[in-house]
Order: structure tokens, then sequence, then C-alpha cells
């Protein structure tokens, strides 16, 4: 494992536990955050979110808000399972009216999802980080997990070059470089609870 990806993945969970804005319980998680359900209603006010049919997300609590969401908003959800052990899930708006939020957990998922082998054409992906930066570099918890799911959807054409892949993080985990590898994935938007950056 990395040491710098180790050391930064350390100061962050500890700036946000100082701070109040997450908990001990996320140490070696993607930390949910205090406001993630108004980055959520952030990223729901871009063009990106509205224009979007199929969304694809991470099962990360910090980003259940953001599945919730979606499927308000009658998009189809593919969900990846947890470490990607069950593959993925799709969820149809239709099916669940006045069970959005249940849904939206990784429980729900399991109980109203079809799990599906072939992925759709997607519109923008939903990714939990530990850390971001401006170049759009993402560091999660370790396992590289949302790097092999990026990567997969690149591989089968499920996204293009133009796709949306944003991260949905408290402004705290916004870092000035995330160390990489020659396997991790970029993403090219950060919405926080106070701000939406479209990167390059």
């Amino acid at each position: 494992m990395d040491q710098n990806k180790e050391e930064l993945r350390n100061m962050v969970y500890t700036r946000l536990i100082e701070n109040h804005i997450s908990t001990p319980h996320y140490i070696g998680r993607i930390p949910d955050f205090k406001g993630s359900e108004k980055a959520a209603d952030n990223l729901r006010s871009t063009m990106e979110w509205k224009i979007s049919e199929i969304m694809f997300s991470s099962p990360d609590t910090a980003q259940r808000r953001v599945r919730e969401n979606a499927l308000k908003d009658g998009k189809i959800l593919i969900m990846v399972t947890p470490k990607i052990e069950n593959g993925y899930l799709k969820l149809e708006a239709q099916d669940l009216k006045g069970r959005e939020r249940e849904a939206s957990t990784i429980e729900g998922a399991f109980k109203y999802g079809k799990k599906i082998e072939q992925l759709p054409r997607v519109d923008l992906v939903v990714e939990g980080s530990v850390a971001v930066d401006k170049n759009g570099r993402r560091l999660g918890k370790g396992g590289g997990y949302g790097d092999r799911e990026i990567e997969y959807l690149k591989r089968t054409g499920s996204i293009t070059p133009n796709t949306p892949i944003v991260s949905t993080v408290h402004d705290l985990q916004i870092v000035e470089t995330v160390p990489t590898e020659k396997h991790d994935q970029k993403i090219n938007m950060i919405v926080t609870p106070e701000k939406i950056l479209k990167l390059n």
C-alpha cells in the first residue's frame, strides 16, 4: 500500500473527526460527513444531473441521499454492491414510489434491486472518496474498488470520456495533491455542501 496515500487518508480522517464533520466509525472507510445531504442536493441542481437518465453510484453512506434523489427524480439507478462482491444492482424509480429512501440504502437496494450482468449506458457516475484534489485525482479507502468500477464502466463502453464522474465530499476532503498510481482513475467534478467544481 502506498505510504503517502495512507498518510493522506489518516490526515483527512483526523481533520474530519477533529472538526466534528465525521466520526471515528468511518476510519478505514469512505466517510459519511456532516452536509452529505446538502452536497447531494447541490448535485441535484446541476445541468449534468438534470439531463441524466441513468445514474451509477457507489454504495457508500455519504452518497445515500444522491441515490434517493435519483430515484425520486425518476432516474434508473445502477448501484455497485459493497466491494463489488455481488456485482451490480438496477433500481427503477417507477417501481419504488414512496420507498425511495429505503431503496437508497444498501439493504434496500438488495431488497428492491435486480442484479444485472451487463451495464447499460450511464449518464452520470457518483463515487465516494476519502480525499480529492482539483486535478481530478481521488483517494478511496484503499481497496481500489472505485478505480475498478470506473475502469469497468470505461472498458464496457458504459461511459464516454465526456461522462460526468462526480465525487460528493466535504470541503475539508479537498486536498492540495492526491498521490497517484498507474491504475488510478480520475473524476471530473467535485460537489460539496458549499460548492460545485467542474474540473478539466
